[in-house]
């Protein structure tokens, strides 16, 4: 299966369609015979032999679950299964194919085992988690979750009732919503993604509109002989005269990403930054004047700006038809009236700044990212846990590589700096955002445990070149890949 297929992240209600189609050509047990088998050999891999309690639904988890209690006890672990409720179909028969010990669905059982396998529900849950089973599931000690652990709701990552902590999930074919984002994440432990033999055919059928944000989603500009400071763009940052800082940020993010030229209009308070970083040019003209040169394509609007300062500074640069990115101080402007940021490219709010702006998100994260690009008509970057990037077109991009310790006053902005500089390159907008978010994440990695906002600029070259690494290894692996907005 080709790698560039992993990289889509399907809803429980995708994956459904895709087992159905699925069906048409393989048959549902040599899927099932697949997933738990894989789902043996995971827990072979991470734990010793030992006592194992398999607690199957009656569906095809549960299924899944009697095929893996199958081969552990092949392969000489002592198995027990304990059934919540009789098998139906495909999984009947897997069910028959085990002659090992069946105990009760209990308490008491559960506490006798070392590693229990949960394999009751899957991620198309549907209701909350509670009452018996619930206790069942609270008692284990140790989980193995089946897909994903019981309780979870695959295509929100919302825990319904109750869900156990899982030390290991194994899900197959393709990541689900909830193994992304949190706060069912905390509950998934180690993730092993299994591949089990679905037809390729069927996946290049169902059309993705969820990627994990990872190099090879897109691919970053390269410098080649002929390439100079305008060819690699210039980056345009709205300063302000309150918080210096956090433009400076801006800037450096945008320098360390690759921006050919960074220039800070500061106006009148272009005193306050001329003893900052030698590499950024101060202008102290009027904005109207700074828009008259063509080659200013890429403006930041929002980074240490009062509310008064963006209210002079952004309806200049809409008028203008400038590509822009909003935040901080632009985003505050427009709290409760999100459509006056309606004309700029891509707006990066944190999860307060978006409730401001669009109320409060729902349960359902992804739905609630997706209708505020529709709204704008912009690329929204819900910055989290999980970052969402979602262009207005429904495309959305997860990304999970990052580290707490961006958590910091001033990250945000760097933040803006990256993306800016990749939006001068060239990049599409949402292509640029997705690989500034996750540019962002690594420097934060390779910057250490507690990094300040200002250190990040510093790692962002070995950040490039860990990101042009790994997507050119995608590539090679995948000479002929489809990829979200159709690149190749």
């Amino acid at each position: 299966m080709p790698a560039a297929f992993s990289l889509a992240v399907y809803t429980p209600a995708e994956m459904d369609e895709i087992d159905r189609q699925a069906a048409k050509i393989t048959p549902v047990a040599t899927l099932m015979e697949a997933a738990g088998w894989a789902v043996a050999r995971a827990i072979k891999q991470r734990f010793k032999p030992c006592r194992v309690l398999v607690l199957c639904g009656p569906g095809n988890n549960g299924g899944d679950g009697y095929v893996a209690a199958r081969y552990l006890q092949q392969a000489g672990w002592p198995v027990g299964v304990a059934a919540l409720a009789a098998p139906t179909g495909p999984a009947a028969q897997a069910a028959a194919r085990f002659a090992g010990v069946h105990v009760p669905f209990s308490v008491a059982e559960v506490q006798r085992a070392d590693l229990v396998i949960d394999a009751v529900f899957g991620a198309g849950l549907s209701r909350p988690v509670g009452g018996p089973v619930a206790d069942v599931l609270a008692a284990a000690r140790r989980v193995v979750a089946v897909d994903v652990p019981s309780g979870i709701d695959g295509a929100t990552g919302q825990v319904r009732g109750m869900a156990p902590k899982a030390e290991l999930t194994v899900t197959f074919v393709r990541f689900k919503p909830a193994h992304l984002l949190y706060p069912a994440r905390e509950s998934m432990g180690a993730l092993v993604l299994a591949d089990i033999g679905m037809p390729q055919s069927v996946l290049r059928q169902c059309s993705a509109q969820m990627w994990h944000n990872v190099p090879g989603l897109w691919c970053l500009p390269v410098l080649t002989p002929e390439s100079h400071k305008y060819t690699r763009g210039v980056v345009s940052i709205c300063a302000g005269g309150v918080m210096p800082g956090a433009a400076r940020l801006c800037g450096g993010g945008a320098r360390g990403a690759g921006a050919g030229l960074v220039r800070l209009a500061a106006g009148q308070a272009a005193p306050a930054y001329r003893l900052g970083a030698p590499g950024l040019v101060v202008d102290d003209a009027p904005l109207e004047r700074l828009l008259e040169d063509s080659r200013r394509k890429v403006w930041v609007c929002g980074p240490g700006l009062t509310e008064e300062e963006v209210e002079a500074a952004l309806p200049a640069l809409v008028a203008a038809k400038r590509t822009i990115l909003a935040d901080a101080g632009a985003l505050s402007a427009y709290a409760g009236r999100p459509e006056g940021l309606r004309g700029v490219s891509v707006i990066t709010p944190h999860v307060g700044e978006f409730a401001k702006l669009f109320g409060a998100p729902t349960p359902d994260p992804v739905a609630a990212v997706r209708a505020a690009a529709r709204l704008l008509g912009a690329v929204v970057v819900l910055k989290g846990a999980t970052t969402l990037i979602a262009a207005p077109d429904s495309r959305v991009a997860l990304n999970t590589h990052a580290t707490p310790a961006l958590g910091t006053a001033g990250s945000g902005d760097t933040l803006a700096g990256i993306i800016a500089a990749l939006l001068a390159a060239g990049m599409p907008q949402w292509d640029a955002a997705a690989a500034g978010v996750w540019l962002h994440g690594e420097a934060g990695l390779q910057a250490g445990a507690w990094p300040l906002a200002e250190d990040l600029e510093a790692f962002l070259g070995a950040a490039r070149v860990k990101a042009t690494q790994a997507q050119n290894i995608f590539m090679k692996d995948n000479a002929i890949s489809i990829l979200p907005g159709g690149s190749h």
